[in-house]
């Protein structure tokens, strides 16, 4: 330009300068009309120097940028070859130290920028790195310049970014060299290269999607909402790239940021629901056309559609090549947006999988919850190889003190939950993933794979072992330790561990202590064979479950240290779930499940006892008869090795396993098992329990009922026979069997048994009770049969022995004012003298069939052990007691002269005996106690003797300890003599 022309567009004046533009513009059309294309690169080169030297002044500088601005404007589209001469100088502008510099490169570029139209897109990245430092300038009138051109630029992307391709081969050359470092492009991958690159873009925008600045992340939201408008561009397809930033966004202290980002987020997961709802769409009607074509060239080859497949195995693989192409060649119908587009669902999981940590605020936790829930909702298939990992991360979230984040975890667990039950049932020979085939059996491994993109940000700690954790913080020196470790990985949401204060120390049950030979767990896992209920014949060619049902399972089992109660409850739910739909697949007897399952019986919550009792029922139900026999054993393992629990819940636990099992194949099989118990003690205990339970628990009308038919069905005569057997290791309890049972001739002959007994204090205590029950509904019939004497004449016999053996108590006086209302009424003068020739039909039941004086010589058998037991507690000699046989050293067990094992028999280690927290394994005394001494002290530990009785049996009475038997009441009633005594 001439020398004139250059001092006016570098004038100190503004209006000179605006002039000096004016001309340019004319001079530069001129000579673009004229082709002068020389001159006008020189006046651009001069206007450059100018406003891209820092050393020039100011006023010099802006003339040169309004300089470039007018000759823009006078080129319009044709400056598009000149742009790799001015535009990084012009760019670099907008960082300069002076705020006029600034602002006049802004209005140089919009001026650009509207002149250029699509051909500026080239330099999207440059442009957009440059608005976005001005978005959060400190100047206004600087920041008002950047929100002009970035609508601007918005406008031009929205318009040409789909469409518009280079005019000009310089711009297009430049479009390929900054092409060059993107691995994929999949908008233009295909075709000649487009001005606008996504592509490209993303690694920028993933870069700068982390910025903390409230002004760049609110340009960001608002760049990327422009760029999800366009469908042609696919920017779902690039998601996972800055959902995480974006995540980030929720929590901003700004709440312009937060509510933009609601927004956007709630845009995009409805245009992924979109997407995969036309993609699920495009695809049937995709397999539709293949398979009509295939049918038409079968017919137009002269084939039976359908004929043998196997047949023309080959000549289909041609005609679906045929087809195929055909097809690919033809239009297959309108274009709808989201037609072809990929979402990278792994991924996206992946990244809400990251925001279920407890680190993030609840805002991103509730919406990556919501998310999840949505992606369940309509693409199931996506989810369900992570629902492992989604375990850890929704159902902890249940009992969120955040209303936002429970109702999102109830949504999605819901969702999940209904999604898992409605899957197809796998077939047998479906072999889960985590597994492996050998030798025509299914091998389970100790590990299993996770979902199939885990995640990169996952903490290792992470994976711990169920046993060994709880081991190291809840062991308790009182409980034996299995040794059993159960593997379990978990990753995502770290679930609270903290042990419950009622927590047992462990998830595996105590089988190392010598106490029990016969244990389960250790009988199994010492063959090494697992449970042949799991066992599948498989080929290798079969195809694999996609839902590592096994995976799931250890992920819920972990779900048992939680500490809200409606965690627990729900895994347990799920296992419910899982093991109807696949009752072959998990939770075998040889797995880490079992002991767990068996320890949660010590949950603090009766919710999560019930549950657990329900699966551990299903699971008994569904396996080998041999599974139930291990249940039951180890069960009673846990009420021996934790007497807390059997006083609190053991009453709780043996209804509700009656209530979803047979309650007789429960009575028979721990009468079988306590038949030979070791620990007398103990056995007892639990024969008094279940007793009580049986007496007066509502759930057992029915066996009660059974109970009293002996002398018409052959197997109530059997059922009796084993309950008695096992029930002698407690007297009272025994006699109490006989007079549910109607057998009344042989309950008197016990009383006279009882006479040779030693009578301690818990004996009359149990006594007490025995009175009290009779009192009972349970015992209607009993009472009723006080008016026929002349058909139960034992029954008088019994109920007066039993008033014999108590002391003058209140329980004596309940009795007897019973037994006197029937006397006064006349009743027993009317009855028959009783003499051998005269007995009831009653005193014949089963004379035949039940060998009562077999069941006499048992009963004193098992009275002389305890007999002895006792002594040698006491550190008395024992010595052949009167009227019992001696107890030979070697009896017979199992059809073997040695015990199981040949082990010496031991007692367990007891915890939770009494309120103190311990217990002493059998009751201690220094000489006979005299229940009618007030001095008289009962032994430790005999809480556990006197469980309080079921309300619904219409009984209520307090726990009586040993020393509390015999009540001031009482006291004040004897006669003085016996006082002073």
């Amino acid at each position: 330009m001439d020398t004139a022309l250059s001092r006016q567009l570098t004038d100190k004046i503004y209006e000179k300068r605006k002039a000096a533009a004016l001309e340019i513009e004319r001079q530069v059309r001129e000579c673009h009309q004229q082709g002068e294309q020389k001159k006008i690169a020189q006046m651009i080169d001069q206007c450059v120097e100018w406003f891209n030297n820092p050393a020039n002044p100011i006023h010099v500088r802006n003339g040169g940028l309004i300089g470039l601005a007018g000759t823009s404007i006078a080129l319009g589209v044709d400056i598009a070859p000149y742009m790799d001469k001015f535009i990084h100088p012009l760019l670099n502008c907008f960082i300069d130290a002076e705020s006029r510099i600034r602002y006049f490169s802004a209005e140089c570029l919009y001026n650009i920028a509207k002149s250029s139209g699509g051909e500026v897109l080239v330099y999207f990245n440059d442009m957009f790195d440059a608005l976005s430092k001005l978005a959060a300038d400190s100047e206004l009138s600087v920041k008002n310049g950047a929100e002009l051109n970035d609508r601007l630029l918005k406008d031009l992307v929205a318009e040409f970014a789909s469409v518009y391709i280079p005019m000009y081969p310089e711009t297009a050359k430049t479009r390929n060299d900054q092409d060059k470092g993107v691995l994929v492009d999949l908008t233009d991958s295909d075709g000649p290269k487009k001005a606008f690159s996504l592509a490209n873009f993303i690694p920028m925008l993933n870069e700068r999607i982390y910025v903390v600045n409230p002004f760049s992340r609110s340009y960001l939201v608002s760049w990327i909402t422009v760029l999800d408008s366009v469908p042609e561009l696919e920017l779902i397809t690039y998601l996972p790239e800055f959902l995480d930033g974006l995540f980030k966004y929720l929590s901003d202290p700004t709440e312009e940021v937060r509510e933009a980002t609601k927004n956007l987020l709630a845009n995009l997961v409805r245009e992924i629901h979109d997407v995969t709802i036309v993609s699920r769409q495009f695809e049937h009607h995709t397999k539709d056309r293949q398979r009509d074509h295939l049918q038409r060239h079968d017919l137009e080859n002269g084939r039976d559609p359908e004929a043998d497949q196997s047949s023309h195995h080959g000549s289909d693989l041609a005609a679906n090549n045929d087809v195929t192409s055909e097809l690919d060649d033809q239009d297959l119908g309108t274009w709808v947006p989201g037609q072809g587009v990929k979402i990278d669902y792994p991924a996206i999981i992946e990244i809400l999988l990251q925001q279920l940590d407890v680190e993030h605020d609840e805002i991103q936790q509730s919406t990556a919850l919501g998310w999840l829930a949505d992606l369940v909702s309509f693409a199931p298939e996506v989810i369900l190889p992570f629902t492992p990992r989604l375990i850890p991360g929704v159902l902890p979230n249940l009992a969120h003190h955040a209303e936002s984040i429970h109702n999102a975890a109830v949504k999605a667990n819901k969702l999940l939950f209904s999604t898992i039950q409605n899957l197809p049932t796998p077939q047998e020979g479906v072999v889960s993933p985590g597994t492996s085939v050998k030798g025509g059996e299914k091998v389970v491994p100790t590990k299993f794979p996770r979902s199939p993109t885990p995640t990169t940000s996952g903490t290792p700690g992470r994976q711990s072992t169920l046993s060994s954790h709880l081991a190291k913080d809840n062991a308790s020196p009182d409980l034996p330790q299995d040794g059993q470790g159960v593997q379990r990985s978990r990753s995502g949401t770290v679930v609270d561990s903290t042990p419950r204060p009622s927590q047992i120390s462990e998830m595996t049950s105590p089988n190392n202590d010598g106490s029990r030979s016969h244990s389960p767990v250790a009988s199994v896992n010492s063959q090494g064979a697992a449970n042949p209920s799991l066992i599948n014949s498989q080929t290798q060619d079969e195809p694999a479950d996609p839902f590592d049902y096994q995976a799931t399972v250890n992920e819920l089992t972990v779900q048992f240290i939680s500490e809200f109660e409606e965690t627990r409850v729900t895994a347990l739910k799920w296992l419910i779930m899982l093991h109807q739909k696949v009752p072959r697949k998990i939770l075998a007897m040889d797995d880490g499940t079992f002991p767990a399952l068996l320890k949660t019986l010590s949950d603090s919550s009766e919710e999560v006892i019930k549950h657990d009792l329900q699966l551990l029922a299903q699971i008994s139900s569904s396996s080998e008869e041999g599974y139930f026999k291990a249940f039951m054993m180890n069960l009673l393992e846990l009420f021996s090795t934790d007497r807390r629990l059997l006083e609190t819940r053991g009453s709780l636990i043996i209804r509700q396993l009656c209530v979803n099992l047979n309650t007789e194949k429960i009575y028979r099989t721990f009468a079988e098992i306590l038949e030979k118990e070791d620990d007398l003690e103990f056995a007892s205990v639990i024969v008094q329990k279940l007793n009580i339970i049986l007496i007066t628990s509502p759930e057992l009308a029915d066996f009660r009922r059974r109970l009293k038919s002996l002398e018409t069905r052959q197997d109530g005569q059997a059922l009796f026979t084993t309950l008695y057997r096992s029930w002698c290791h407690n007297a009272v309890s025994v006699f109490s069997l006989c007079l549910l049972a109607q057998a009344y001739e042989h309950a008197s002959n016990l009383l006279y048994i009882f006479a040779e007994l030693e009578i301690t204090v818990p004996m009359l205590v149990q006594v007490d009770k025995l009175v009290q029950l009779i009192e009972s509904p349970v015992f209607t019939y009993l009472r009723l049969q006080l008016l026929e004497p002349e058909k139960h004449p034992y029954l008088f016999k019994c109920l007066y022995g039993l008033l014999m053996l108590l002391p003058q108590s209140s329980a004596f006086v309940s009795l007897r004012n019973r037994l006197n209302a029937v006397n006064s009424a006349g009743f027993l003068q009317v009855s028959p003298k009783l003499h051998t020739g005269t007995v009831s039909g009653r005193t014949k039941i089963g004379r035949d069939e039940i060998k009562w004086q077999e069941l006499l010589q048992h009963f004193r058998q098992v009275q002389g052990k305890h007999e002895k037991a006792r002594r040698q507690a006491s550190g008395v000699d024992p010595s052949p007691l009167s009227g019992f046989p001696e107890i030979e050293k070697t009896e017979v067990y199992n059809d073997k002269n040695t015990r199981p094992g040949g082990r010496v028999p031991m007692r367990r280690r007891v915890t939770g005996g009494d309120l103190g927290g311990t217990v002493s394994p059998a009751p201690t005394r220094s000489g006979v106690l005299s229940p009618l001494n007030p001095k008289a002290r009962a032994p430790s530990g005999l809480t556990g003797l006197t469980p309080s009785l079921t309300p619904a049996a219409g009984v209520v009475t307090n726990n009586l300890n040993a020393a509390a038997s015999l009540t001031q009441a009482q006291k004040a009633r004897r006669p003085p003599d016996l006082l002073r005594k």
